[in-house]
């Protein structure tokens, strides 16, 4: 039998994958037919994530996944920024297991990078935040940044973030390394670095104009000189983590 806390978790997951992106609408009759439940549990399940920040209600358009603002997506960096070097700075030493673990995921990413999956992909990514968390010692601000990670893979997504995946999962190693050495003020100083990279890579100028993609579509076509030039190819992208 489902219930409410797996119905969450599996829209998270969702969320961390980009399968859901800021605005899907998720309608209660729907989901209760898709776990097979009833309105009641999907309803709950939805009540505790709109308290954790990843949907909301509206008395017209029902549920739908939040679509964050220039101010919530600040908040949400710098709350993971605080929390997560935070983390770091206090821990005395971690666990040759831990490390195992930490190696085991960043195998994941790896591998994940050479596939087509980018679900997988940008899972994964997001998904080490938090294995770093719990790793680190702490499973209420594991829990805590799985929101956070969850919210910021939706401003990506939003705000169309050019963070490459595969700098993302260097970074990683580079935050792992440091902390395998002992070097906690290393690995504070990486982390708060990746953070701030991710965030600067968000195009936070093309949501503020609802125009924007119609603009761009209907702008003049350039002439011959113009002809014949391909785009470079665009690298794979990530989500914040």
């Amino acid at each position: 039998m489902v219930s409410s806390t797996d119905i969450a978790q599996r829209i998270i997951e969702a969320v961390l994958a980009q399968r859901l992106a800021p605005g899907t609408r998720l309608g209660e009759q729907s989901l209760s037919l898709l776990f097979d439940c009833s309105r009641t549990l999907v309803r709950e399940a939805l009540v505790r994530l709109a308290a954790r920040g990843i949907v909301t209600v509206s008395s017209r358009r029902g549920w739908y996944v939040v679509q964050p603002s220039h101010e919530e997506a600040r908040e949400a960096f710098e709350a993971r920024r605080v929390i997560e070097t935070g983390l770091i700075r206090s821990t005395a030493q971690i666990d040759k297991a831990a490390l195992r673990r930490l190696r085991q995921h960043l195998k994941q990413e790896q591998a994940a990078l050479k596939g087509d999956d980018v679900g997988q992909r940008s899972y994964l990514l997001g998904d080490f935040h938090v294995c770093l968390a719990e790793c680190l010692g702490n499973q209420l601000l594991a829990d805590t940044l799985r929101d956070f990670t969850a919210r910021t893979t939706l401003i990506a997504m939003l705000y169309q973030s050019t963070h490459d995946a595969v700098q993302s999962c260097q970074d990683h190693m580079d935050i792992v390394t440091a902390l395998e050495r002992g070097d906690a003020a290393t690995a504070e100083r990486l982390m708060a670095a990746h953070i701030g990279q991710v965030q600067a890579a968000l195009r936070l100028g093309s949501a503020s104009d609802p125009l924007a993609n119609l603009r761009e579509a209907l702008a003049p076509v350039r002439e011959a000189g113009a002809r014949g030039k391909k785009n470079p190819p665009s690298s794979p992208r990530a989500t914040p983590t």
